[in-house]
Parts: C-alpha cells; sequence; structure tokens
C-alpha cells in the first residue's frame, strides 16, 4: 500500500471565515485558500469522497466539512512531487510539511 498527499483548492468564503484567519495571521488574500491532507486513495478519488459527503460503513463521514462546503479543485502542481509515499507516518509527516510549507508561501491553508 502507498500513499498521498493532496492539496484542494477552497473557495475565496473560507479565507473569510474566523477558522481560516486564526490557522493563517500572516496569509496573503492574493494567493489560493487550500485544504491540505494525506490518502491511501489516489488524490482524484479522495477529492470525490470529499465532494460527494461519503460515509463509511458505520456511519462516519470521511469527508471534511471544509472542503465539502468549499472545495473547487485539486492542484496537483503543489502535491504531484511528494507521491507517493510508502508509509503511513510518512504521509503524515509530508502533509504537515506542505502546509506549513505553503502557509509560510502565504496561502491559507486549511489541515487537521
Amino acid at each position: 500500500m502507498s500513499y498521498n498527499v493532496y492539496v484542494i483548492e477552497l473557495d475565496k468564503e473560507f479565507g473569510e471565515s474566523r477558522k481560516a484567519k486564526e490557522a493563517n495571521p500572516f496569509r496573503n488574500p492574493d494567493k489560493p485558500y487550500v485544504y491540505v491532507g494525506y490518502t491511501s486513495k489516489t488524490p482524484k478519488e479522495r477529492f470525490k469522497q470529499h465532494m460527494s459527503g461519503m460515509r463509511g460503513k458505520k456511519g462516519y463521514k470521511l469527508c471534511s466539512k471544509v472542503v465539502y462546503k468549499y472545495g473547487i479543485r485539486l492542484m496537483p502542481s503543489l502535491y504531484s512531487e511528494y507521491n507517493p509515499i510508502r508509509y503511513r507516518k510518512e504521509a503524515m509527516k509530508m502533509e504537515i510539511l506542505l502546509a506549513e510549507s505553503l502557509r509560510k508561501r502565504g496561502y491559507t491553508v486549511w489541515q487537521k
């Protein structure tokens, strides 16, 4: 099994939310607003799960509320060079590093 990090562009409305501003005090409003995550699926499959509001077998949501409400499209130019990732722990670390890197470049980032 391999893992992937991915970046989803979010609608500008998200960037005006209190939680976006609190998580990104040095954001550049001219840069895209993005969600960063990792998955054992392809980024395309994971994006579809987020956008459909998909639930797992036990009824738990498999989507981020932020992506479900504000998601626009995948941004492969920001993540494809890091994929695939062999181990889950590495993917988890890469998600955090990618989010921090984008935040330092002025992107408004949501990552949980």
